[in-house]
């Protein structure tokens, strides 16, 4: 078994945040990182900087607090090895550096059976080989990584970490296609260990990806190892220099090009620079950006959470027409996949977007100065149902009912509080029942709203003419007719100065419009025209005809299209006449919303049985 390289007492004693970057950089540097010295290192500085500041209930330790010794690590090392030596133990020498499903699942044996037997469940700071070398505890995520570092140690090359965004299991073999699961996941109760992770792939389920999850190399193993740092003291509180350190050593790995292909680690890098930015680095939102990018380029955008950091970011920003596009697309994303009960944490994810963040908007935008900024934008509208559309068909095709009253309630409120006029102007398709959904999500959107531009007047096809002469007609029918005063005192005349007494079908460049209607403003006519034209008309008359001009917009004039989305689950597009019309029937729209989905009606549709032989994706550290 190796032992740690002669070099590596060179590195010791560590005794600040630059000693540690040193250290990492030389093992990134060298032919293959010690993941297992890694490990226990970093691990070992978490633990012993968040009990102090625990100690002195304090989120920051005053001067150098950092102090690890050789010995100290060379020792925990040690121990790790002499866990390990009873793998082989009476066993012939492996003939080669490749690893077999026999022997990853007995190195997951020897570290399953050495855990303490004691419900420890989503506590914090225990994913690091430190945790286990100490205390004999490990987290999900940290029993995958010991079973790799184990591998290393043993001298095989092909064993490897898969994660997903919430599990992690091993892949292996020559070509990197075998696949196991070394630990366990959510409550524990089915102990899955040894078996290849096939079904999961073909289940559609979000815990795997459907087969594209992150796929380490050594490098990106190590990434994974210092994005699992956990700096938090609490639900409310971190300790700034656990914080500080895990920032420094992320851009350390941004600058060698080792984040690149992992969404989770630039995300979490995001969230650090969003807390206390680095002068002279990419911002938050770059990050963020990136933590998509890499999403769509590496894995199919089969990632959820590059969008739901994306929208939690914006929402803190105030910006909340980008985090309503942003949840719209995590739901495109979680549409993919059929739910189950290992979904726990996305269903929280989810559930916290639609009955916390979207309500607090919704409050925010219906009072005080920011009134009506997205309350009155259609896009928004759009966005709010191709995320609950794709929480829909999530739904459909799983075991389990998502949507019940609790979820019903907030979306009746929330699309309440949009005017008829705004939902009126979403041009709402429905998808075919057959329709591959999938072909839609490589490297995009899958349900893309279109509001970019529209073809010049002379392109325009009859049918948008008409659309275009209706709303006029329907943004006219909120004017005043009668007149007020003759009603009630029988003075005057009988019908109000603005209002059309004859409407006659208007042809070729004719048409009979109202004084004060606002096709004339639409048409391009300026306020003295209108002056003008009122001053002419000096007493009402049964049918007043004018000729409005016809605009000839600029070759260069783009106009805005109105918001078009498709319906794909068989909940929303039942309810989209009930969404366009004036008055919303609530009742209507939450009985078919909590209503008993068709589950297991032959799966989802147009979604492709075959696995890919790409795998990719990050772990998302729980939240405490």
């Amino acid at each position: 078994m190796a032992a740690l390289r002669s070099d590596v007492q060179k590195s010791f004693p560590l005794k600040s945040t630059k000693d540690v970057l040193e250290l990492v950089r030389k093992q990134m540097e060298s032919d293959v990182p010690d993941l297992a010295l890694i490990s226990i290192t970093t691990g070992m500085i978490e633990n012993t900087l968040t009990s102090k500041c625990v100690e002195s209930t304090s989120t920051s330790l005053a001067g150098e607090v950092i102090d690890i010794q050789f010995d100290v690590i060379s020792e925990l090392y040690s121990k790790f090895k002499t866990i390990l030596s009873v793998v082989e133990k009476n066993k012939e020498p492996h003939k080669t550096n490749y690893a077999t499903r026999e022997l990853i699942k007995r190195v997951s044996d020897v570290i399953w059976n050495s855990l303490i037997r004691s419900t420890y469940k989503d506590r914090a700071h225990l994913q690091s080989l430190y945790s286990y070398l100490a205390g004999s505890k490990l987290d999900c995520f940290g029993v995958a990584l010991a079973v790799v570092a184990g591998c290393q140690c043993l001298g095989y090359i092909d064993v490897h970490l898969a994660l997903s965004e919430d599990h992690a299991w091993v892949v292996f073999g020559k070509t990197g296609l075998d696949t196991v699961e070394v630990t366990w996941h959510g409550k524990g109760t089915e102990d899955k260990r040894g078996q290849p992770v096939t079904a999961g792939y073909e289940s559609h389920s979000w815990l795997y990806l459907s087969g594209n999850p992150v796929i380490c190399d050594r490098n990106m193993e190590v990434a994974a190892i210092v994005s699992s740092i956990n700096p938090s003291l609490n639900m409310t509180s971190a300790c700034l220099e656990v914080a500080d350190l895990q920032q420094q050593l992320l851009w350390l790995l941004y600058d060698m090009k080792h984040l690149q292909k992992y969404p989770m680690g630039l995300g979490a890098l995001g969230e650090l620079e969003e807390v206390s930015p680095t002068p002279d680095r990419p911002s938050c939102k770059e990050l963020y950006e990136q933590s998509v990018k890499a999403s769509r380029t590496y894995y199919k955008n089969h990632h959820v959470y590059p969008y739901t950091y994306q929208g939690g970011y914006y929402y803190r920003q105030n910006m909340y027409k980008d985090a309503f596009s942003a949840w719209a697309d995590a739901g495109d994303v979680i549409r993919l996949y059929n739910y189950s009960r290992d979904d726990e944490e996305i269903y929280k994810e989810f559930l916290d977007i639609a009955n916390e963040l979207i309500p607090l908007i919704m409050k925010t935008e219906s009072s005080g100065h920011s009134a009506k900024s997205v309350l009155r934008d259609p896009q928004c509208f759009a966005n709010l149902l191709r995320f609950y559309d794709g929480v829909c068909q999530w739904e459909e095709g799983s075991h389990t009912n998502i949507l019940h009253i609790g979820w019903a309630k907030p979306l009746v409120t929330t699309i309440g509080r949009f005017d008829a006029d705004i939902r009126s102007q979403v041009i709402i398709n429905c998808g075919r029942d057959d329709e591959d959904v999938s072909k839609q999500t490589e490297g995009e959107s899958n349900n893309n709203i279109a509001t970019d531009t529209i073809d010049k007047p002379e392109e325009k096809s009859t049918n948008e003419s008409v659309i275009s002469t209706l709303e006029a007609l329907t943004a006219a029918c909120g004017e005043k007719i009668l007149n007020p005063d003759f009603l009630l005192q029988g003075g005057g005349q009988p019908f109000a100065e603005q209002q059309q007494i004859d409407v006659k079908p208007s042809t070729g460049d004719e048409k009979s419009i109202s004084v004060k209607e606002e096709v004339d403003a639409k048409a391009g006519e300026t306020s003295d025209q209108k002056r003008l034209k009122e001053k002419d008309i000096a007493t009402p008359q049964l049918s007043t005809e004018i000729s409005a001009p016809v605009y000839e917009p600029p070759e260069d004039v783009i106009l805005p299209k109105r918001p078009t989305i498709t319906l794909y689950s068989r909940k929303m597009k039942g309810i989209k006449d009930l969404l366009l019309a004036e008055k919303l029937n609530t009742q209507a729209i939450s009985l078919q919303v909590t209503a008993q989905s068709q589950t297991q009606v032959g799966g989802k549709k147009g979604r492709s049985s075959s696995v890919s032989g790409s795998l990719n994706s990050a772990k998302r550290s729980r939240r405490q």
